[in-house]
């Protein structure tokens, strides 16, 4: 069998690994949706090179860190040649030292391609064979369990990769394909893979890179791309709302301060607003207003720093897809040279300047939440939007869900990067804490959208109670979205349920999809 042939046989759709850079999107393919990925030749060629190379050296008197001495703080110790598999073992039976809840299914498997995809450039060493076990795993849905800690992010994420490759050792634990928790032989037995007896640098290979941050990091992105068009989308219904005005959107206002991502938000704004019988309502003298408030007349402002954040934070994630992190690596020359490039500094710093954009633009979210419900701003509703004020709260508390939720955001926001633990007996004496960051990211997310899902659930209630007045056909859209899944003002009932729906409407894109079927694609 040829060492990519389990790989490649029926995968016509499979993402291609070898040395070039994989996109976002191919990252979010294999890692969310499932799909699968074959070895280009030029990785199986690249990969038996650069092994021939370690197998020289393996063979050689002379000590090689990683091929034939110990590792981290025991780098001075020589190994006797039959000691060498039993050093890979060890290796990864010791640093498969994590705790706590299982890491999500995406993760791992972003994890997964993104070290594969290092193999395949030709710089670890790694036998063909042992990089197709991992690809098999992948195209089989096996997904080896992952601990939440144990990672520092320097050397790379040991712990979790240790994990990934312990079960291609056939030991540890494994989901299969229908999530059913097994020892990682047995699963590998049904699906028709056999584990790998590791050999010199094999170990250090596999758990050596910043695979478990750079994939939170690029699936962190995938998903901000929805929750700025619906951070929006939700300010442009408070605007709706609160009776506010767009010309501070307009474009020749933005382009005294250019920002990218300010001037995208802006004509989201533009575009959302575009024919509201809302807005046209009070485009008169009987207006008294002079400016609206900050978290209504700043939206473009915040909401674009935090895309122009997630613009850099996405050209790091490239440079990180486009290297091959490994220590020691193989050259193009032959030269096998001891490095540092799997400190995560870059990506960690990214992780947390994003978890800082997150509270901030979930905090003007709130904000705008607020006014709604006082009857002091909110120009003329009722007070919490409540059907009898004073008999009904409305939704007086789920403005305080999204106040928690808010503060949970901001001690979130506090760098992970900042940190540093020594170990390994001083010789990894600077880590990154990069998968931290990126571990804390991920819950900043989730809040993010849920306070995003309130403000858009208050928003339509609050358009609906400017009747007869009409939001404008984007925003409106929104709301009749709204209306397949909860209903509209009434009485006080249980609300937890319909902000979970709403919740779930922002994750998968509804929102965004309803105004989009008016506006066409939104920045």
């Amino acid at each position: 069998m040829r060492d990519n042939e389990v790989v490649s046989a029926g995968n016509t759709d499979a993402v291609e690994v070898g040395p070039r850079p994989l996109s976002f999107a191919e990252v979010v393919r294999v890692a969310r949706h499932g799909a699968a990925v074959r070895f280009s030749d030029e990785a199986v060629t690249a990969m038996a090179r650069a092994r021939a190379r370690v197998e020289e050296l393996a063979a050689s008197p002379t000590p090689a860190y990683g091929v034939s001495t110990g590792f981290g703080a025991l780098a001075t110790r020589h190994i006797d040649p039959e000691l060498r598999a039993q050093l890979q073992r060890s290796l990864i039976r010791s640093h498969a030292a994590g705790s706590g809840p299982e890491v999500e299914t995406e993760v791992v498997r972003a994890m997964m391609l993104l070290r594969l995809r290092t193999l395949a450039t030709g710089h670890t060493g790694v036998r063909p064979s042992t990089a197709a076990l991992l690809a098999g795993l992948l195209n089989t849905a096996i997904t080896p369990v992952v601990r939440e800690y144990g990672s520092l992010g320097c050397s790379g994420d040991l712990a979790p990769l240790s994990h990934v490759a312990l079960a291609l050792m056939g030991e540890g634990e494994v989901r299969d394909r229908d999530g059913e928790l097994r020892p990682a032989r047995e699963a590998m037995k049904r699906a028709g893979l056999e584990p790998v007896e590791l050999v010199a640098k094999e170990g250090l290979a596999l758990i050596n890179g910043t695979d478990g941050m750079l994939g939170m990091l690029v699936l962190a992105l995938d998903d901000l791309g929805r929750l700025f068009r619906a951070a929006d989308i939700g300010a442009a219904m408070s605007v709706e709302a609160l009776l506010g005005t767009d010309r501070v959107f307009a474009a020749d206002l933005q382009a005294l301060r250019p920002h990218p991502g300010q001037a995208a938000s802006a004509a989201n704004l533009v575009t959302l607003l575009r024919d509201s019988g809302i807005m046209a309502s009070h485009r008169d003298d009987s207006c008294t207003r002079v400016q609206d408030a900050y978290s209504l007349r700043c939206a473009p402002q915040v909401a674009g720093a935090a895309r122009d954040t997630a613009a850099h934070a996405a050209a790091v994630a490239g440079r990180e897809l486009d290297s091959a992190v490994d220590n020691p690596v193989v050259l193009a020359d032959g030269r096998v040279e001891s490095n540092g490039n799997f400190h995560g500094a870059p990506v960690g710093y990214v992780l947390d300047f994003l978890a800082i954009a997150v509270a901030d633009l979930a905090s003007m979210s709130e904000r705008r939440t607020d006014r709604m419900l006082d009857v002091a701003r909110s120009h003329g509703l009722p007070a919490f939007l409540a059907s009898d004020p004073g008999v009904d709260s409305g939704h007086m508390i789920a403005q305080y869900t999204q106040a928690a939720i808010v503060s949970e955001l901001k001690r979130l926001a506090a760098p992970a990067s900042v940190d540093s633990i020594p170990s390994s007996a001083m010789q990894e004496d600077h880590v990154s804490m990069g998968w931290s960051a990126a571990r804390k990211l991920r819950r900043a997310l989730d809040g993010l959208t849920r306070v995003l899902a309130i403000e858009i659930l208050t928003a339509s209630r609050a358009i609906e109670l400017r009747l007869p007045h009409r939001p404008g056909p984007a925003t409106g859209a929104v709301v009749a979205a709204l209306r397949q899944e909860v209903p509209g003002p009434g009485p006080d009932r249980f609300l937890s349920p319909e902000i979970e729906a709403v919740v779930r409407m922002v994750a998968d894109g509804m929102v965004v999809s309803a105004a989009e079927s008016v506006t066409g694609p939104l920045a």
